[in-house]
């Protein structure tokens, strides 16, 4: 079992940055995938950022290629979600995601079976 704890989220004006961190706990975080993924609302949950279990791969979605960055600190257990330049369609709560069987970084929701609760990050205009 692995327990993720999301954090950093906020309001920002357009323009502006913030930083996700996400702890998590009860399995050894280096032999994850780690995933953020974002939903707004009345849309569906979308695919944000990957990280392989190393950190040397990543991959991101289109619309925020640029302007995010993912990390992880595997002696903290902690993955980041580094954000720069924020719109306002960024606007969406963020959840942390885990892959405990997926071999490398993957962009699909489905390869993540556990879940943080989510951070709210609100652009303003």
């Amino acid at each position: 079992q692995v327990h993720l704890v999301e954090s950093g989220g906020g309001l920002v004006q357009a323009g502006g940055s913030l930083r996700l961190s996400c702890g998590a706990s009860g399995r050894t975080f280096a032999s994850l995938v780690m995933g953020w993924f974002r939903q707004a609302p009345g849309k569906e949950r979308e695919f944000v950022a990957t990280i392989s279990q190393s950190g040397g791969i990543t991959d991101y979605t289109d619309s925020v290629k640029g302007r995010f960055t993912i990390s992880r600190d595997n002696a903290k257990n902690t993955v980041y979600l580094h954000m720069n330049s924020l719109e306002p369609e960024d606007t969406a709560v963020y959840y942390c995601a885990a892959s405990s069987y997926a071999p490398v970084a993957t962009t699909a929701t489905t390869a993540y079976n556990y879940w943080g609760h989510g951070t709210q990050v609100t652009v303003s205009s």
